[in-house]
């Protein structure tokens, strides 16, 4: 099982947002950066775990785990001329975005893992959000992935 870090801007989508979706289950699609793409593309896998970091706000921070429910399909936004993600290069013989489908496990509305706390555990400095901070889907090491759910879990103190 791999586990990642899905980044995004909670006043554009947020995990309240996923928690109100029938069966808190949505598209994760949108993404145009081609590394991020990539990774949905050819590393996703059915199952991972993903947790959902809300970036650009006041307070960012990990507020849900999800998991992974269909492999990676051709986003349909690059198709849709009325999309603001549509792409006139994507062909549907020929896609070069793609999305998948996530499900929610877990909201920490309540009480999110906050990036102060995430910060003060040097084994997470190698973390992508820190060496690349504009991609939005980054790879969690299984240590990165066990010291965040313990710190979740209050089984570490942060």
């Amino acid at each position: 099982m791999g586990n990642w870090l899905f980044k995004t801007e909670p006043q554009v989508f947020s995990v309240s947002d996923l928690a109100a979706l029938e069966n808190q289950i949505c598209t994760w699609d949108g993404i145009r950066n081609y590394q991020a793409r990539n990774f949905l593309r050819d590393d996703v896998v059915l199952n991972d775990r993903v947790f959902l970091y809300h970036c650009q706000c006041s307070a960012p921070g990990i507020y849900g785990i999800a998991r992974i429910k269909t492999a990676c399909y051709p986003d349909p936004a690059q198709f849709n001329e009325a999309s603001p993600y549509y792409d006139p290069k994507a062909l549907v013989s020929n896609p070069r975005w793609y999305c998948i489908d996530i499900q929610l496990e877990q909201a920490l509305i309540a009480k999110p893992l906050l990036l102060p706390q995430i910060k003060q555990h040097s084994a997470l400095d190698e973390m992508g959000i820190f060496k690349q901070p504009r991609l939005s889907v980054v790879p969690l090491t299984d240590a990165q992935s066990m010291l965040i759910l313990a710190l979740i879990e209050g089984k570490l103190s942060t």
